[in-house]
């Protein structure tokens, strides 16, 4: 049974109102992570797109990713910022309509981008001839927009599913943004079959990209160990590396939550800050500080910085 079948025209966000003693701790806390967040990825593509010899498909992936987590950052940490530092914390229908759909749409495009630099990297390591002609900047391009492509349709049929219909009182999100879950049940009508019906399709796209991800690394390794010599096996594990560190930390927070199940309790506010600022932020410090070309990338660039400064 709903509470009133008053139809709402704003939700309010609970966040971290339950730990009142530590807001202003943690608004200083997810501050310094969002801007270190949005320097590291700022870094990468300005780091990829100034230097010629990073316009190849490894890093132009790389820095398609920056872009989207850079995107996936703003729909969530401003807001949430502002209400640490606020009493009022209210959203209007509309507001938490967007702000999911871009939150659903940026976390699928990420998803579905991780899974095509796996591809480029066994392409690399299990194809190298015929890797030129199978991955040119233009496929890149074109993979990189079907990422956005698949990952906002996913999102706008949930979100379609979860708003096409009124919401009932009390307004309260207890998130500190409009997770699916947490609105669902706001819902008029019985929650429980959309609620079932967006889980399956955040689990499938979750698990999907996952398992198409793990295939891709046993065809890797099991190239990799064929290679004869101790210094190639090393430099091919190396070009891997980042990545699937990145996809370990990606993955393994996103299934926390999106695998646990309903009864087992724990608070999905604090559940959910790992997926939404610790990855985002461990994502460019993973990616640069092992990443050989980015570092020196990045050295070239205070060159002449530096030579600018002494001769003007």
């Amino acid at each position: 049974m709903k509470f009133n079948q008053t139809v709402l025209k704003e939700f309010i966000l609970v966040g971290f109102s339950a730990y009142p003693n530590v807001q202003a701790f943690l608004f200083v806390i997810f501050f310094c992570l969002y801007l270190f967040t949005l320097a590291g990825n700022l870094t990468i593509m300005g780091l990829t797109w100034g230097d010629r010899f990073l316009h190849t498909p490894m890093y132009l992936f790389l820095s398609a990713l920056s872009f989207s987590e850079t995107c996936y950052t703003l729909a969530i940490i401003p807001k949430m910022l502002a209400d640490l530092l606020s009493k009022s914390r209210a959203i209007s229908v509309t507001g938490c309509g967007l702000q999911m759909c871009f939150f659903l749409g940026l976390g699928g495009t990420n998803c579905i981008i991780l899974t095509l630099m796996g591809y480029d990297r066994f392409l690399a390591i299990c194809n190298p001839l015929r890797y030129p002609l199978l991955m040119t900047n233009v496929a890149c391009a074109q993979l990189v927009a079907s990422a956005w492509a698949g990952g906002f349709l996913v999102s706008l049929i949930e979100t379609v599913l979860i708003f096409r219909g009124s919401f009932c009182s009390p307004n309260l999100i207890r998130h500190f943004f409009c997770h699916m879950r947490a609105v669902v049940r706001l819902t008029c009508r019985d929650s429980d079959l959309t609620e079932f019906i967006i889980t399956v399709i955040s689990v499938s796209g979750l698990l999907g990209t996952f398992l198409l991800l793990l295939l891709t690394y046993v065809f890797i390794l099991s190239t990799v160990l064929r290679i004869p010599s101790a210094e190639g096996k090393q430099k091919a594990f190396s070009t891997c590396a980042s990545h699937l560190t990145v996809v370990i930390v990606h993955f393994g927070f996103a299934s926390i939550v999106y695998l646990k199940p309903e009864a087992s309790g724990g608070d999905d506010t604090l559940m959910a800050v790992p997926y939404t600022v610790i990855t985002p932020f461990l994502s460019p410090i993973i990616f640069s500080l092992r990443n050989k070309d980015m570092k020196q990338a990045f050295r070239k660039v205070m060159r002449k910085t530096d030579a600018l400064k002494k001769y003007p």
